[in-house]
């Protein structure tokens, strides 16, 4: 099989490194910033950076649509911090009208670890990815405050117990920056994740009026997921 092509939303964020990152963990990459460089990419990350920002600007340069209506075809999604944002179905103190992309059931806090002054450095325990921890960077970090039946919690931040890293079906999200760390387990699971994907047939984005990944709403939220091991995530 192919080494999978995964594009890097370049909007606003760590794209060099996000680039980088999923090129050393095996697959191809390319920047996207026009709806037609969605083509032919198997998958998406989407970076940190300021998850309203992301969202206009996403809007501004006619990617917001067409990206949300191929995450909710079933194309692999991986976002970090902001962008465990904009695969939320639910943000919890979200700016009036903000929206996501959504696919994740799960309800995400925005900085709720702090502002950028607030920012730190810890290890987090990935359920079932060996024993040595995983260095992780929290900058103005989001966290997952509630999550459905259907998300498996990979991982939490140690002296909070706060959800940091989920996964539903094709849909990863973290609330940390693994592309800053030389680790690369959580990429490398991304890209097993985009590769076992590969050669399926993609269903059709949903027509406009219909349901395909409504984005950020208010709603009642489910209780927490089940966890799950890293290992039974691959």
């Amino acid at each position: 099989m192919t080494a999978p092509l995964i594009g890097v939303l370049a909007l606003q964020g760590d794209v060099p490194e996000h680039l980088r990152a999923l090129r050393e963990a095996g697959a191809g990459a390319v920047p996207v910033r026009r709806p037609e460089e969605l083509d032919g990419i198997d998958g998406l990350v989407i970076p940190g950076g300021e998850s309203t920002t992301l969202w206009r600007l996403s809007v501004a340069f006619d990617v917001f649509e067409p990206a949300r209506k191929l995450i909710a075809s079933g194309l692999p999604a991986f976002g970090s911090c902001a962008g465990m944002i904009m695969l939320a179905d639910r943000v919890a103190d979200g700016v009036p009208g903000q929206q996501t992309f959504g696919g994740i059931d799960m309800t995400v806090r925005r900085n709720a670890f702090g502002r950028q002054v607030d920012s730190f450095e810890a290890d987090i325990a990935l359920a079932g990815g060996g024993d040595a921890p995983l260095r992780a960077v929290f900058i103005r970090a989001p966290a997952v405050e509630r999550a459905g039946p259907d998300v498996a919690v990979l991982g939490t931040e140690r002296r909070t117990g706060r959800i940091v890293a989920v996964r539903q079906g094709h849909l990863l999200a973290t609330a940390f920056h693994p592309e800053l760390t030389p680790d690369r387990r959580v990429h490398e699971l991304f890209v097993q994740m985009v590769s076992a994907g590969q050669g399926r047939p993609r269903a059709r984005a949903a027509e406009p009026g219909q349901a395909a990944g409504a984005g950020a709403r208010r709603e009642a939220p489910r209780e927490p997921g089940q966890r799950e091991t890293f290992e039974q995530a691959r």
